[in-house]
């Protein structure tokens, strides 16, 4: 029971600074996305590629949280974006305080959309509001077609779902309707893009809708509260 009334505790301070997080993000119009995926399904190369196309349209920044190294954040520096990296350290998530002192370290006047780069992990970080607009949850081919129903939380919880690497799909037992069937299933609410960063695939399709989502927040401030 002890654990139990710990881990209510621990939530219910994070949720307390998330809400706080959320205040600030909202005060400056600015949409955040927390993304999450398991280990390899091509997030950062996703971040990449969405600086790529929105370079010029919008100001962007980028938290990066990784177990041990900042390597992904030297790869998104290059795209000269503010980007802030929080090493856990091997925590298996990123939780609010350690957002909000990232957040600390970025000029928020200055931007329309910050992106979290979550900690590769698809079941600890789905308990974690880190202040965030919405969850966006990247899945690879690569990983199989069941994997919604193996990680129904996260898929629950998110409103967007990515799947990555559809240019290896003639190449694995991977099978794009069933994928989707499986993540809808769980969460019919979920808005589906299917990508590729190697051709460039569906690329166009995620940034426009990004783009149009991050203006719409910056033309109506959200009040404290969680949503997009």
């Amino acid at each position: 029971m002890s654990v139990i009334t710990i881990e209510r505790k621990i939530l219910e301070k994070n949720d307390e600074i998330a809400r706080q997080n959320r205040a600030r993000l909202a005060e400056h119009g600015i949409l955040a996305l927390n993304m999450v995926s398991s280990p390899g399904s091509g997030k950062t190369s996703l971040i990449e590629r969405t600086l790529e196309h929105l370079n010029g349209k919008l100001r962007i920044a980028v938290i990066e949280g990784d177990v041990h190294t900042s390597l992904d954040a030297e790869r998104i520096a290059r795209y000269r974006v503010p980007v802030v990296q929080i090493v856990t350290q091997g925590g298996c998530h990123l939780d609010a305080h350690l957002v909000a002192e990232a957040m600390a370290k970025l000029d928020l006047a200055h931007l329309d959309l910050l992106i979290i780069e979550n900690v590769g992990n698809l079941v600890c970080p789905a308990n974690y509001d880190l202040g965030e607009a919405m969850k966006v949850v990247i899945i690879s081919t690569t990983e199989g077609d069941d994997k919604p129903l193996k990680y129904p939380a996260m898929f629950r919880q998110a409103e967007v779902l990515v799947i990555n690497k559809i240019d290896l799909l003639p190449y694995l037992n991977c099978r794009l309707d069933a994928l989707k069937q499986h993540a809808l299933q769980i969460n019919p609410a979920l808005k589906v893009f299917e990508t590729s960063c190697t051709t460039g695939a569906g690329i166009p399709d995620w940034c426009a809708w990004l783009e149009a989502m991050t203006r719409r927040k910056s033309a109506v401030p959200e009040a404290p509260g969680h949503g997009g």
